[in-house]
């Protein structure tokens, strides 16, 4: 073997071991920093107490006072926004990397809006309050049913699908302003704060059984993982290696969509979090990986759960719903985007 080949094959080796190192302390901090912000999370607010006691309060032991606003409050909005945020990010991973698209989520697609809409309709109706995650997650299934079957034609081609999200997305979003502007004013003010986007009040009911599907969810989605990755070869290449990409695409499809709907029936369409993730993980850990799936969860987790925090201590303002700090900080990042993606174009014409 020449020498040149050897150095190729060190330099390959050495590279794949920095990446995993990379990986892997990106997945450490993640988790260390997921873990203060829960801790945090559980010993602030207007009973501030030491973390000894919100663990103990959280096992049903010490005051009964702390167990009552650890078990009933603060554990489950905390829970809540971890598993909003992790299906929120693994959706943005797998949506982004589907269609080829820095700017897709499930905002673009028309997820969050069918879920909107499928709340709404359901507060307009009077339904309980423990009824309205159950639509939301129906009319995000129903906006993805839509948009197969608008994109299909010859086959799910991704520019088809992008068009026809953007469409679903503004169809729906325009049926909610109608339903909220013919509400009576009562309603108007509760189905706003909904489409919003909070954490606030869940129950254990309600995070156990979204957590529950969420965890099947994103199991299936790691299952489904490799498909992704020779999806990113092109279709070409992707269906001279067996693949029916038609059918993958729209496999996937499914388990984001499902992934999606999942966090917007327990938390409501919060904004930017599917939008920012992927591009956080990839510019800590470079290009995908067999980890980014996992790791965009876990990232998704941290920034909603850090958004919850902002919302209750930082800011001035009470009863602001989490998916106003996360839109606020969502349109600079959209301008930084697009001025990264126009970046190459500005140079090509230079």
């Amino acid at each position: 073997m020449s020498v040149t080949v050897l150095s190729t094959v060190r330099a390959k080796s050495t590279s794949r071991a920095r990446l995993r190192r990379r990986v892997l302390l990106f997945a450490v901090t993640a988790l260390a920093l997921l873990c203060v912000l829960l801790t945090v999370s559980l010993t602030t607010g207007e009973m501030p107490m030491r973390a000894g006691t919100a663990l103990r309060a959280l096992l049903g032991l010490g005051d009964p006072g702390d167990v009552l606003v650890v078990q009933q409050l603060r554990a489950p909005r905390s829970l809540a926004a971890i598993v909003a945020g992790a299906g929120l990010g693994a959706a943005g991973c797998m949506l982004q990397r589907l269609f080829r698209n820095p700017l897709a989520s499930p905002d673009v697609m028309g997820v969050t809006g069918g879920a909107s809409l499928g709340a709404v309709a359901l507060i307009a109706a009077g339904a309980s309050q423990a009824l309205i995650p159950v639509g939301a997650l129906a009319g995000g299934l129903l906006a993805a049913l839509l948009l197969g079957v608008f994109a299909w034609g010859s086959g799910l081609a991704v520019t088809r699908l992008v068009l026809t999200g953007l469409a679903v997305q503004a169809g729906l979003a325009a049926a909610v302003n109608l339903m909220i502007v013919r509400f009576p004013a009562e309603l108007a003010g509760s189905a706003l704060q909904w489409t919003t986007g909070s954490v606030y009040g869940r129950t254990w009911t309600e995070v156990w059984g979204a957590g529950g599907a969420m965890v099947l969810a994103l199991a299936a989605a790691l299952v489904m993982h490799r498909r992704l990755a020779v999806l990113d070869l092109g279709d070409d290449s992707a269906g001279a290696l067996g693949l029916d990409t038609s059918r993958a695409r729209l496999q996937l499809l499914v388990v984001a969509v499902t992934l999606a709907s999942l966090a917007a029936a327990l938390a409501g369409p919060v904004t930017f979090v599917a939008l920012a993730v992927p591009h956080i993980v990839r510019f800590v850990t470079g290009p995908p990986t067999g980890a980014s799936l996992a790791l965009a969860g876990l990232t998704g987790a941290v920034l909603l759960l850090a958004s919850d925090l902002v919302v209750q201590h930082l800011l001035p303002i009470e009863g602001l719903p989490v998916g106003a700090v996360t839109a606020t900080l969502g349109a600079p990042w959209l301008l930084v985007l697009m001025l990264r993606q126009s970046t190459p174009v500005r140079r090509s014409h230079g």
